[in-house]
């Protein structure tokens, strides 16, 4: 049973949904039982489901609450949404405009009990995959208090996927009470985190394994600098840590294939790439005559982590290389950085502020370079999208990022990579990547390389497998 706060397409935010949208299927081709629990939040409301309990008790913090349970089936996959109005029937999934829900860890504290009481009714689960902090108190709920007198719930394990450390799931000490977790958990080796309760320690404390989505991430998270202050409980914890890589769906993400765009290509007959190309030229308000030149793509959450300060930093440098840049995304402060772009170099910068899936794949396709600068990337899922569109990848060399692309100038080179965070870095980076595109012929056959790459969710799914296997006696 996964345990996450969102799932494509049913909600998504980001690179978790992803996740949950790919992974279940990858194993029930393996021959496991799968099902997903997630909270049925507005925009899932739109998906028929059978609701099979109009009022499941739960008790949270002393209140009752009665959250209906919806199921339905598709690719194998059972999806059960717990639906409760004043939780979750909100347009955001974890904020509005305003910043976080206050009542986040009411909202994710019940899904985590409600998935237990799912699986005592529906789907006796013997291994809970749990996702981020959001699912986080469920290995503390099964495990911190004795014996459950369930036996499956009893005799099953919980493996905790880290997809993000900077999320840690931090509220005040006083929220304890209303999470029915009692004082006596309040401490450094359990779930105290500075002063306050990180709801991800809880999980990394008392989940039977911990992954995360790269094995170069798996290390640095044991770090100072990659830890976020869970460093030492990781380390503590090291032999039950685990890398494994995410996948791609190449169902949705496939140039031969994606209905989002005005044509297709493949490595066979690359002409359809020059028609995105230019269609998304036009369709950011870019002019035809950058046909003849790099158009350098971003799609991101425009976050601290995504290290867009350092193209701040060079971005007058690099409009001298005569390059463009088609960007789309959303979030404070940067928004303004790329809006700011775009109304001084109007003929450079198409900038889309928000979210479009559909646009998303079209910059894949359209654009010639695609740029993730990243502070620190524990997978990062776009710079496998970008490689099997010919969109050659440049990176800063961290996590998934480092794991994923080989980097240029060796003949088995897929992209470019740097390592010093540094606005000069970067443009250097990016200035030996302009150069190489110069030539057409080497940079074609680099494309391929990286459209023939395979990162699909076979090879994580045998690894998660083999995981669950050596925790459970299946």
């Amino acid at each position: 049973m996964m345990v996450a706060s969102e799932c494509a397409p049913l909600a998504k935010s980001g690179g978790l949904a992803d996740v949950l949208g790919a992974l279940p299927k990858a194993l029930v081709s393996l021959g496991h039982r799968v099902a997903v629990v997630i909270p049925r939040y507005m925009g899932a409301r739109q998906v028929e489901a059978e609701r099979i309990n109009t009022r499941m008790p739960v008790e949270l913090g002393g209140w009752h609450f009665d959250p209906a349970v919806c199921r339905y089936e598709a690719d194998g996959v059972t999806y059960f949404f717990v639906e409760h109005a004043g939780l979750y029937g909100r347009d955001g999934l974890y904020g509005d405009r305003h910043g976080d829900f206050g009542d986040n860890h009411l909202r994710f504290g019940l899904l985590c009990k409600a998935a237990l009481e799912i699986s005592k009714l529906y789907f006796p689960a013997q291994i809970f995959h749990c996702h981020d902090w959001q699912a986080g108190l469920l290995p503390l709920y099964l495990k911190a208090f004795g014996g459950n007198p369930d036996p499956m719930l009893n005799a099953a394990k919980t493996v905790m996927t880290i997809h993000n450390m900077g999320y840690r799931g931090i509220f005040p000490k006083p929220r304890m009470g209303e999470l029915s977790l009692p004082s006596w958990l309040f401490r450094s080796d359990l779930i105290e985190f500075w002063g306050d309760i990180s709801l991800l320690k809880a999980g990394l404390v008392y989940a039977d394994g911990i992954t995360t989505v790269s094995p170069t991430y798996a290390k640095e998270i044991q770090t100072p600098d990659g830890g976020f202050g869970l460093d030492g409980l990781l380390r503590a914890r090291s032999s039950a840590v685990a890398g494994i890589l995410n996948g791609v769906d190449y169902g949705v993400w496939n140039p031969e294939t994606d209905t989002y765009l005005p044509a297709h290509y493949s490595v066979n007959d690359l002409s359809g790439k020059a028609d995105c190309k230019l269609a998304l030229l036009r369709e950011l308000g870019l002019p035809d005559e950058a046909m003849n030149r790099p158009v350098l793509g971003i799609v991101s959450r425009f976050a601290d982590q995504k290290g867009f300060d350092l193209i701040g930093q060079v971005a007058w440098q690099l409009f001298q290389d005569d390059v463009y840049l088609a960007v789309l995304g959303s979030g404070v402060p940067y928004d303004g950085l790329f809006r700011g772009l775009r109304e001084r170099y109007p003929n450079r910068v198409g900038l889309r502020v928000g979210y479009d899936e559909q646009l998303a794949h079209r910059i894949e396709a359209g654009s010639d370079i695609f740029l993730m600068p990243s502070r620190y990337e524990p997978c990062g899922l776009n710079q496998m999208y970008s490689l099997r569109y010919g969109t050659v990848p440049v990176v800063r060399a961290v996590g998934g990022l480092e794991d994923t692309v080989e980097n240029w100038p060796p003949e088995s080179a897929t992209g470019f990579k740097f390592n010093d965070y540094t606005g000069q870095a970067l443009l250097g980076t990016v200035r030996a990547a302009v150069h190489a595109w110069a030539d057409r012929d080497a940079w074609t056959a680099m494309m391929v390389r990286g459209m023939n790459k395979d990162f699909s969710w076979e090879a994580a799914a045998r690894g998660y497998s083999r995981l669950y296997s050596a925790l459970h006696p299946f």
